[in-house]
């Protein structure tokens, strides 16, 4: 038991691993700030084609989104930063990680905007049509406000799963956190910093996951 406390539970190298641990953490805030933004801009652009009427509009729109949520998310960001300087495109480490995951996320986020546009009845079309909104103004005021609603814990969910997804940045040798936490580690030849590294996610992530399941329970209740 001591071994393993010192192996995993060191609290010396953990606070001389602090610094670097905080920068690499600033990294992951950055992409996700960078991220979450885009892939719900991205998702929504794509659930309003996905349910355009014009099948020329439609039918691609679901094809890319199916296309991008059956790609690993590993595999689009190694083809994204290493596959695409064979076709003469190179990309810094930051803007490849942030284009592979607005592209996969936006195709998860597109679902669920999905799902919550086609929630909300055909009648609210009607009705706000019928006071003299236009269709834009019907789509902005009326239907995605309750399509919203209906799928914020699907929303919400997703976007833990994008703080997640960041450790995968570590790959590109782009310093977040994870990367942050795996070069102290090789430093100090101690699985601490991997420790501390994973109790930062749990003091993010962990409130947000409780939060959002008293909220799903206040929807069933």
């Amino acid at each position: 038991m001591d071994q393993l406390a010192v192996q995993f539970f060191n609290l010396d190298i953990m606070a001389k691993a602090l610094p670097t641990i905080l920068r690499g953490l600033g990294m992951t805030l950055l992409i996700c700030c960078a991220v979450i933004p885009l892939g719900l801009a991205g998702g929504l652009g794509a659930a309003l084609a996905s349910t355009a009427r014009s099948r020329w509009l439609r039918w691609p729109a679901m094809a890319l989104v199916d296309l991008f949520r059956a790609i690993p998310p590993l595999v689009l960001l190694i083809f994204v930063y290493a596959g695409l300087p064979f076709a003469g495109i190179r990309l810094s480490p930051f803007v490849a990680v942030v284009l592979a995951f607005l592209l996969n996320n936006s195709a998860y986020y597109g679902e669920v905007f999905r799902a919550g546009l086609i929630s909300v009845g055909t009648g609210q079309w009607e009705a706000a049509r019928s006071t003299g909104l236009t269709q834009r103004q019907t789509l902005t005021w009326v239907i995605l406000p309750q399509a919203t609603r209906n799928v914020l814990p699907d929303l919400i969910s997703n976007t833990v799963e994008v703080v997640k997804l960041t450790s995968l940045a570590s790959v590109v040798s782009l310093g977040e956190l994870l990367h942050a936490a795996s070069l102290a580690r090789s430093v100090t030849y101690n699985a601490s910093p991997l420790t501390l590294a994973a109790v930062i996610y749990l003091v993010l992530l962990w409130p947000v996951v409780r939060l959002l399941s008293r909220y799903q329970r206040r929807l069933v209740a």
